[in-house]
């Protein structure tokens, strides 16, 4: 193995340790798919995982200047093949083997500033922080998943963006009391945390159902490849969206619901063997 080889590998190796460390339920999905995947995935998480973090944990930063920096370095990454960041490295090979378009890069960083300086959300501002923070992510896997048929691209394109839509959406819902205590964050537009009521949340709930529903059909002309490990994820966060539906408004605001860790291993266990039946 090269240097430049031990480098790239060694880098990818810290987008799954980081992987691992933040998220369960995706890195288990992860687990499923065909091993030549796996590192495209890791990597983007890495890279939507490190821009996160700068605006939602370490707050006695400069929030603004180091996304904006993470900007230009992410963009000196895939320009230049090489970044002394391990996971803008790692994002950056992937970005280029895989095609992932740049603008879709760049929506995704304009969302995270919106979390800098936006507390609330009018429709439209909702919709663009939703295509930017989840929809594109949902595009920049697609292309990890479309690796050998990326003609397919177009076709499963809307379908991706609705997957992402609806596990960003379960994740404002089940935070919905963190980030308003904590960051005085709402997401959803026309919604006042002192008055949040079944209905409002019904109406959300009904809106993941149909971003859902049209993100299943994609799933579902994914190649074998990528297929089960997206169709495992959909089920831990249709199982925590269903968990969510059958306790009140006040619930949801009175603690985070989640989902078990042996719930988690029973869906896993119980995927796996479907999956193996149906290969």
């Amino acid at each position: 193995m090269s240097q430049i080889e031990l480098y790239n590998s060694t880098c990818k190796e810290l987008s799954k340790v980081l992987t691992n460390r933040y998220s369960s339920s995706f890195s288990n999905g992860i687990k499923l798919f065909k091993k030549d995947l796996r590192y495209g995935i890791y990597s983007i998480y890495g890279f939507v995982r490190l821009a996160d973090e700068i605006v939602d944990t370490f707050h006695y930063l400069d929030k603004r200047k180091y996304l904006q920096q993470i900007r230009v370095d992410v963009f000196d990454s895939i320009q230049n093949k090489f970044h002394s960041n391990p996971i803008l490295h790692s994002f950056g090979q992937v970005v280029n083997e895989y095609g992932i378009l740049h603008e879709h890069i760049h929506s995704f960083l304009d969302s995270m500033e919106m979390d800098i300086n936006m507390t609330r959300f009018d429709s439209e501002q909702y919709k663009k922080y939703i295509y930017g923070s989840a929809e594109v992510i949902g595009l920049f896997c697609l292309k990890v998943f479309l690796k050998d048929e990326p003609n397919k691209y177009e076709e499963l394109a809307y379908s991706a963006k609705k997957m992402g839509s609806a596990f960003q959406k379960i994740n404002f819902l089940r935070d919905i009391k963190s980030d308003f205590e904590q960051r005085d964050r709402i997401y959803f537009p026309g919604i006042d945390i002192q008055s949040f009521t079944d209905l409002n949340k019904r109406t959300i709930e009904d809106d993941i159902k149909t971003d859902f529903l049209e993100g299943l059909q994609g799933i579902k002309r994914l190649p074998s490849s990528s297929r089960y490990g997206v169709l495992l994820a959909y089920k831990y966060y249709y199982f925590l969206l269903i968990k969510m539906s059958k306790v009140s408004s006040q619930d949801v605001l009175s603690g985070r619901i989640r989902i078990s860790d042996v719930r988690k291993v029973i869906i896993l266990i119980s995927h796996y063997l479907q999956s193996k039946f149906k290969s």
